[in-house]
């Protein structure tokens, strides 16, 4: 019902990211390894040393955000491929902070843990969700890609402090970090944890999982890992990747249907 002379149209809401299946949590971990691989493996092969591969790294993510951000709709390719360059440029942030600025993981791990607290502060502040469901305004899309990289970011300063600095270990960091996540999962299902919480906390925690699988895979049998090295691993999570993307693609499996909603007319909004 409407008040008479009032004028009501509808605008479609396309959202422009992914609904949250297995495939989600698949290619997440897929590219959170990635992240950690692909950031060893360009700095040594592009010559510009940690800091200029960050650069660089940085206005690839850039390029691709543009492409994301003028995207309709979530277009796998585009979408994941931001996630992926995020994964890249996250790690190169930290590994930067760490080795070339000597920043003590710990630091890192509280700075960036206060950066995504504020993020998220912030966006609920504003938009009154922090719902992935949500993501369909240029505004929460921004919120929502921040968020993402501070999460790749102190995802990559809790891993390398438990796994190296605790001295605990790629495969067992692995373990634990999966341990955690299921944990969630039990505590969402089971228990009733918020499923925004649960969904954010466990975002974050595939981030030192991702990592502590690539580290035992491509580092060296001497310091704990198989010896695929880093160009090998990038390359097999990256065809992996791949497969699964042009499978959501085609199937459309974990695209949200759009939502529709009522509008006044703007001639009536200015009554």
């Amino acid at each position: 019902m409407t008040v008479e002379g009032e004028r009501v149209s509808t605008r479609v809401l396309l959202s422009k990211v992914p609904e949250v299946t297995v495939y989600f949590w698949i290619i997440k971990v897929l590219a959170t390894t990635i992240g950690e691989t692909a950031a060893d493996n360009l700095s040594d092969r592009l010559g510009f040393g940690l800091t200029g591969t960050t650069w660089v790294m940085a206005a690839v993510l850039v390029v691709v955000l543009v492409f994301q951000f003028r995207a309709p709709r979530y277009v796998p390719a585009i979408y994941w491929l931001a996630v992926v360059l995020l994964s890249v440029v996250g790690t190169l942030i930290t590994d930067n902070l760490t080795d070339k600025y000597n920043v003590a993981l710990e630091l890192s791990t509280i700075v960036f843990a206060i950066c995504l607290a504020a993020t998220f502060a912030l966006w609920y502040r504003t938009e009154r969700t922090l719902s992935i469901h949500s993501i369909d305004t240029p505004r929460r899309e921004a919120f929502y890609w921040l968020a993402v990289l501070f999460t790749f970011a102190l995802g990559t300063a809790v891993g390398d402090l438990i796994a190296e600095k605790f001295d605990v270990g790629y495969a067992a960091s692995a373990l634990l970090f999966a341990g955690c996540i299921g944990v969630i999962a039990l505590a969402w299902k089971y228990v009733g944890l918020d499923a925004v919480l649960a969904f954010w906390v466990a975002y974050i925690l595939t981030r030192p999982l991702g990592a502590s699988i690539g580290d035992y895979l491509s580092q060296p049998k001497s310091d704990g890992g198989l010896g695929l090295g880093t160009t090998t691993t990038s390359l097999i999570f990256l065809a992996a990747i791949a497969v699964v993307v042009v499978y959501l693609s085609i199937t459309k499996k974990d695209q949200l249907p759009p939502i529709t909603v009522a509008d006044e007319d703007e001639a009536t909004r200015g009554a």
